[in-house]
Order: structure tokens, then sequence, then C-alpha cells
């Protein structure tokens, strides 16, 4: 198995005030713990250096993210994105550019997605995306 690691679940596991209580949080840790192969691309460290604040944690941040391997977009990536993006939308689904982003990178690289974005559940409705 191969995860690719959602925005949301990284900021619930990088936050100290939170308890780590989340099930996805655990499911993050425990994968960590077993050397299980973990993904992740620029669009989500960018996610995630938005979302806090400071040197000292955008460094830990980067830091943590050096040890992970990057899945880099390419041409076709956005093509299909584009693709998923616009099917969800003739079946009523609003799905967002850099979600339907993530989800062709597992969808290509078959990588396992934990998340704890409700969008992505959509999505798999129409694309066969593996949900943790």
């Amino acid at each position: 198995m191969s995860l690719f690691v959602d925005t949301s679940v990284w900021s619930l596991a990088l936050r100290r005030d939170q308890q780590q209580q989340d099930r996805e949080v655990k499911l993050l840790h425990r994968a960590l713990s077993e050397g299980i192969a973990i993904f992740t691309t620029g669009l989500v460290l960018h996610e995630l250096l938005q979302g806090f604040q400071g040197a000292k944690a955008s460094n830990q941040i980067i830091e943590r993210f050096d040890a992970l391997p990057f899945i880099v977009p390419d041409k076709f990536d956005y093509i299909q994105a584009a693709g998923i993006r616009s099917n969800c939308r003739r079946e009523g689904i609003q799905t967002g550019t850099i979600d339907a982003l993530l989800a062709q990178l597992c969808l290509r690289y078959e990588l396992e997605l934990l998340t704890t974005d409700n969008d992505f559940n959509y999505i798999s409705k129409i694309f066969p995306l593996n949900m943790v």
C-alpha cells in the first residue's frame, strides 16, 4: 500500500493544540511508524505553508516534507484533472481545481488517499479513487 496524504490530514497532524484523536491522524501516524510509502506534491506543501505562521513552523514543515517522495504533475495530469472536474460538474458535483489534480495523481500512481475532505468522496463516486 502507498498513501497520498491530503493537506487536511497533515494540517490536523501538525497542530500542537490538537489532541490527535482524529481517525485520519491516527492512520497517518500508524503508516509513518510502519514505514508505509507516503507521497506528496508541491500543492500540499504550498497549502500547509500558507496555513501555518512563522519561520519556525515553516522550516519544520519543510524539513519533515524533505523525507517524503514528491510527485510532480505533468501536462498529462493537468489534462486529466480538467476532465475529472468537467465530468464531476456534469454529474452535479462541484470540485475544486486542486482537488481534481490531487485525485488525478492518486489515480495515475495508484495511491490510496487519506483525507478528511468530503469533496473527494463525491469524486470517488464517479472515478475509482481509493480512499482510506
